[in-house]
């Protein structure tokens, strides 16, 4: 029942009790002038051609002053400063305006804030692993991943960034960190889902880093975090605890396979060399025999075509003569000359000389000579005379 009905309570908005119709509009506005009045320490006065109200000097001073300070705090809140490694993002209700970079600054408040960001500061995160005091916490469905060749590796990565834009790290994602680490373990499992289990946990753990590096930046880059990475870190590579001892076992293998065939390549690096020399002295050797028996077939050669051709000048003194060199030869060789005298008795002349010095030491040659090929006792040149006489006395 509405108040102003027959049987209501009298009572009306404007707290008019018992009154009917709508309260006097004179009467509010003298109230509300009154209570002005009374703040700003003013009087009540009329307005000709109704009610109104005055304020006195004092009251507009008043009011004044209050405004000015007001203004000066809050363009005092407005100022502020910007640390040389941080980063301020401005906003304005809201909505990004501006990057401001280290010193002093000023916005209007209420209107627009600053966010600060640290830029320069170096960040880390764990991927596999968590650090609990002095000990170190594996975290198994972050690090257990599989290879190209269906095995199972632990890896336990360290990846640390910055912050590069300030404005995409507090604007575009809303957790960047947690973003960062779900980027990690996604590129770092794509990264090891093509290689091999050897590969990742011997040679290839650097290359695996590096991989991973970049895929991780392109997927930061993508969702537009506003991080880069400074390093990425394969703390650890090992295989899962169960297969930890075959593991170790075929390392150890292939160890002892490393220096065997370092020791095989040392004794190859000792014994080739050798080899080779002994194969070049045995060419070099061969090539000076070559040369030797060449000059000496050639020197006969010229020798036999230089008795032929004295041969066919003169037959019988180019005979007498092959003959006497012939006998030279024989005999130079034999200590014992038995000379033939025509009308006389046979004679058996013996080098005494030769073989007194032969047995007094000689030349190393005349003593060796006796027993060996090499020994050419050589008889003086009138005893060589003397039987060459008697040989061409007994030829004719």
């Amino acid at each position: 029942m509405a108040w102003n009905q027959p049987g209501g309570n009298g009572k009306d908005p404007w707290g008019n009790r018992g009154r009917q119709g709508p309260p006097d509009l004179d009467e509010v506005l003298k109230k509300l002038q009154s209570k002005l009045g009374r703040i700003f320490g003013g009087r009540r006065g009329g307005i000709p051609g109704g009610g109104g109200l005055s304020f006195g000097a004092g009251g507009a001073i008043g009011f004044g002053a209050v405004l000015i300070a007001a203004l000066v705090l809050w363009a005092l809140s407005g100022i502020y400063i910007i640390d040389p490694v941080e980063q301020g993002v401005v906003l304005r209700f809201g909505k990004h305006v501006r990057t401001v970079n280290p010193g002093p600054h000023w916005l209007p408040r209420f209107v627009e804030e600053v966010i600060k960001v640290n830029v320069k500061d170096v960040r880390s995160q764990n991927i596999g692993f968590r650090r609990q005091a002095a000990n170190v916490a594996s975290v198994p469905h972050e690090a257990l991943m599989l290879t190209e060749d269906e095995n199972i590796v632990d890896l336990q990565f360290n990846v640390q960034y910055r912050v590069k834009d300030a404005a995409n790290f507090v604007l575009a994602v809303v957790e960047p960190e947690i973003t960062l680490k779900q980027a990690t373990e996604s590129a770092v499992r794509e990264v090891v889902g093509r290689s091999s289990m050897d590969f990742v946990l011997t040679e290839g753990r650097a290359q695996v880093a590096a991989e991973a590096k970049e895929l991780i930046q392109e997927i930061l880059d993508l969702y537009r975090t506003g991080l880069q990475l400074t390093t990425v870190n394969m703390q650890d590579a090992q295989p899962p605890d169960p297969v930890q001892e075959a593991f170790l076992d075929a390392i150890r293998a292939r160890e002892d396979q490393e220096r065997i065939i370092n020791e095989a390549n040392a004794y190859k690096a000792d014994i080739v060399p050798k080899a080779r020399g002994d194969g070049a002295a045995i060419l070099q050797r061969a090539e000076a025999y070559r040369q030797r028996v060449i000059a000496e077939a050639e020197g006969e050669t010229d020798r036999f075509l230089k008795v032929l051709t004295e041969y066919r000048r003169a037959p019988d003194i180019t005979r007498e003569r092959l003959y006497i060199e012939a006998i030279e030869s024989v005999l130079a060789k034999s200590s014992k000359v038995m000379v033939d005298v025509r009308g006389g008795n046979s004679l058996i002349y013996l080098p005494i000389d030769k073989l007194l010095g032969a047995r007094a030491g000689g030349t190393d040659e005349e003593g060796a000579g006796l027993t060996r090929d090499r020994t050419r006792p050589q008889t003086s040149r009138d005893d060589a005379e003397r039987t060459r006489s008697g040989l061409r006395g007994r030829t004719r």
